[in-house]
C-alpha cells in the first residue's frame, strides 16, 4: 500500500494517470503496483535513490519500456491499451504514437542529430511528424532557440556547442512538438557543474509560464524545492511520501524520506 493519497486527486481530471502499474526486468521489480497521477499544468518532481525506479516511470510513459501489468492513461486515453468492443486490448504502434503525441521528453544525454544544425534539430520533427509547413516550423524553431538563449547559435552543429547548449537545444526541440506534458530525466547529470545553472534556469522559466504539466526526475534538491507543486519521494519501486516541497523537505514524515534527505542535503 502506498502512502499519501495523491493531493491532486479530485481537483481536475489528471493529464497522466498510472493505475496499478508494475514493471520488472527479470527478477528485479522496479515499479510495484504504482498508482500515481499528474494534474494538467502541475509540476511534479520525483526524487529518490539511484535504482529506485524513478526514470522507469518516465520511460514507460514515453513508451520506451512496456509495463508488465497495469494501465497508463494520457488525457483519459489508455496508452499501452486500446479500447475495442468495450474491452482494453494491447495497443498497436499507431495508437502508441497518437497518444504519446502530447508528451515531450528531454533525456540525460542530448540525442541531437550530429549532422544537423541546432535550428534543423528543432524544426525537423514538426515538419515530418506534425506535418507543419516548413517556413512556419523554422520560424517557431527560431523563436524557441531564442527562448532558451541560443538565437545566435542556430547555425551551429552539435559538435560546436557546449553540453549545456546542447541540452538547451534538446529542450527547444521537445517544445517544438507542442507537448502538454514535458518529462525531464536527470537533464543536468551529464553536464559539467558550471553548465548546470544555464539549463536549470531555462526549465525554471518554463515552470513559471505554468501552461505545461512537467514531470522531473532530478538530484538537484534545491531546484526541486523551487519549481515543484509537489515532490514525490520514490524508493524500491514505490511512492514512500509525497507533498508540497516545503512540507516534504521541511518536515518529512517517513523515516526513509528523512534519512534520504539527511544524506542528500549534507552534500
Amino acid at each position: 500500500m502506498q502512502t499519501n493519497e495523491n493531493p491532486t486527486a479530485g481537483t481536475a481530471d489528471p493529464i497522466v494517470r498510472f493505475e496499478n502499474v508494475t514493471k520488472a526486468f527479470g527478477e528485479l521489480v522496479v515499479l510495484r503496483e504504482l498508482d500515481f497521477s499528474v494534474a494538467p499544468a502541475e509540476k511534479v518532481t520525483i526524487i529518490g535513490p539511484s535504482g529506485s525506479g524513478k526514470t522507469t516511470i518516465l520511460r514507460v510513459l514515453m513508451t520506451l519500456e512496456k509495463p508488465n501489468a497495469g494501465y497508463i492513461y494520457v488525457e483519459g486515453e489508455p496508452l499501452w491499451h486500446k479500447r475495442k468492443n468495450g474491452k482494453l486490448m494491447d495497443a498497436d504502434e499507431g495508437h502508441l504514437r497518437k497518444v504519446r503525441g502530447s508528451i515531450g521528453m528531454v533525456f540525460q544525454h542530448f540525442n541531437l542529430f550530429p549532422h544537423m544544425t541546432a535550428l534543423r534539430n528543432v524544426y525537423e520533427a514538426p515538419v515530418h511528424v506534425l506535418g507543419m509547413n516548413k517556413e512556419q516550423a523554422i520560424a517557431r524553431a527560431e523563436d524557441l532557440l531564442g527562448k532558451v538563449g541560443l538565437a545566435d547559435k542556430k547555425e551551429h552543429f552539435p559538435s560546436q556547442l557546449s553540453g549545456g547548449q546542447k541540452q538547451r537545444v534538446a529542450i527547444a526541440r521537445a517544445l517544438a512538438m507542442r507537448p502538454k506534458v514535458m518529462l525531464f530525466d536527470e537533464v543536468t547529470s551529464a553536464l559539467d557543474p558550471e553548465l548546470v545553472g544555464e539549463v536549470l534556469s531555462v526549465i525554471r522559466e518554463l515552470a513559471l509560464e505554468g501552461e505545461m504539466a512537467m514531470l522531473l526526475v532530478t538530484h538537484e534538491m534545491g531546484f526541486a524545492r523551487e519549481v515543484s507543486d509537489r515532490v514525490v519521494f520514490f524508493d524500491n519501486g514505490r511512492i514512500v511520501e509525497q507533498g508540497p516541497p516545503e512540507q516534504l523537505f521541511g518536515d518529512p514524515q517517513n523515516p526513509r524520506t528523512k534519512s534520504f534527505l539527511g544524506a542528500t542535503l549534507r552534500h
